[in-house]
């Protein structure tokens, strides 16, 4: 039975990768904006070059660009790359599932619909960083559920390379103690593990930063781009909490002379103070910003956009891609909002009650990583792209609410 079981997996990945294949090779997507950046800077790393300008986090560009040194640099060499960790991490979530207290039903379901989801399979077009941190982010959570005596150091050290990716991800050493802390009850251990994984983290950050701080010629983080976030997201002239021109915000510091002449770190921190004193006094105003961030987030799937830039598909097919997927999106997305609602109550009650040892750990592990992410949005900003990471815990907690392997019975269905 068991290994009827793995030719399913087996033979469902293939399919799926045939389909990101077959996307890369017929969707020929040209990188711009963001993308272009860290195709344009991985290159220049590949030909020696500096490893950006302190401005915003490198770390994909970084392993793209010794990609690009090993195989040449190519837009192609790119999109094999992504194809390359999109396999990693089927594997990944297999492993991971097998771990999990769930049936095997609902394991393969998660499995079909997590390869099969759009955005798992048309990223694989673009040079975004999604499909690299939402790899690590599964190994980091498979070594996680694992039984390895070292598994606080080696999430330490994925922790380091994640947060060279996304600097908000330092935060999952915060998420670890919170799980632990209300499965288990107890403080010690859970503080003694979530520390090992920061000191790691900030030990494999910290040459990054050095460089960086010498750059700058004062201390300097991983990135210089926060500030600049909170401030064209957080103003009375933003409406949808959506990126906006930085000059475009009234009376905006952008424009000034202090603010031309400054260096990066100095804006980052110009702008990061400007956007928390609107917040302050507009705490309404920032609340439904954050909201209406929330919604693009997970419910406007325009992010498929990205990927017809220069592909040529025609406005009729585009459109219909766009409907299609947004469908499917919300189909799964909406449901899964309810299940974490509803999950979460469950928590607070059982914490209340003093039974928060009965909760189920991925389950408890998947709710406060949410959480995570999605604080994070609601300060910064909302962009469709942004929900990529978070596939997996929605198709979870769809799950919980949708009970689709109940449909299934073991005697009679394809899953057995």
């Amino acid at each position: 039975m068991n290994r009827e079981s793995n030719k399913f997996y087996l033979f469902s990945g293939i399919i799926a990768f045939a389909l990101c294949v077959l996307w890369v090779v017929f969707v020929k997507s040209v990188p711009y904006s963001d993308f272009n950046y860290y195709h344009t800077l991985a290159e220049s790393i590949a030909h020696g070059g500096a490893w950006g300008n302190t401005y915003t986090s490198v770390g994909y560009a970084i392993v793209l660009g010794y990609v690009y040194k090993i195989f040449g640099v190519s837009i192609v060499v790119g999109k094999v790359f992504n194809l390359f960790l999109t396999l990693i991490s089927y594997v990944t979530l297999f492993c991971l599932l097998k771990k999990l207290d769930i049936s095997e039903a609902k394991r393969k379901i998660i499995f079909l619909m997590f390869i099969f989801f759009p955005c798992n399979i048309f990223y694989n077009s673009i040079l975004a960083v999604e499909i690299f941190f939402t790899t690590f982010f599964l190994i980091t959570a498979n070594v996680y559920f694992s039984n390895n005596r070292f598994k606080y150091i080696i999430i330490g050290i994925l922790t380091g390379i994640e947060t060279m990716t996304k600097p908000f991800f330092i935060a999952i050493f915060f998420a670890i103690f919170l799980v632990e802390l209300i499965k288990d009850r107890k403080i010690i251990k859970p503080l003694i593990h979530s520390i090992t994984v920061l000191v790691i983290c900030c030990i494999v950050v910290s040459p990054f930063v050095y460089r960086n701080t010498k750059m700058m010629g004062q201390y300097t983080g991983i990135s210089n781009n926060g500030g600049i976030v909170l401030y064209i997201n957080n103003n009375s002239q933003n409406t949808w909490g959506r990126w906006m021109d930085v000059a475009k915000v009234k009376d905006s510091i952008a424009l000034t002379k202090e603010y031309k002449k400054a260096n990066m770190t100095q804006k980052n921190h110009m702008l990061s103070a400007a956007a928390k004193k609107w917040i302050k006094s507009h705490p309404l105003g920032f609340a439904e910003l954050g909201f209406k961030r929330l919604l693009n987030t997970y419910y406007v799937g325009d992010d498929i956009i990205y990927t017809f830039n220069g592909a040529g598909l025609g406005k009729t097919a585009e459109y219909m891609i766009l409907v299609i997927t947004n469908l499917i999106r919300n189909l799964v997305f909406i449901p899964a909002t309810v299940g974490i609602i509803a999950y979460s109550v469950i928590v607070i009650g059982k914490i209340i009650k003093g039974k928060s040892d009965e909760l189920d750990k991925f389950s408890l592990y998947a709710l406060i990583t949410f959480y995570m992410f999605t604080g994070v949005y609601f300060i910064t900003e909302g962009q469709g792209r942004y929900a990529f990471p978070s596939i997996l815990l929605l198709i979870y907690f769809f799950l919980s609410i949708v009970k689709v392997d109940k449909l299934f019975d073991r005697e009679k269905t394809i899953f057995y």
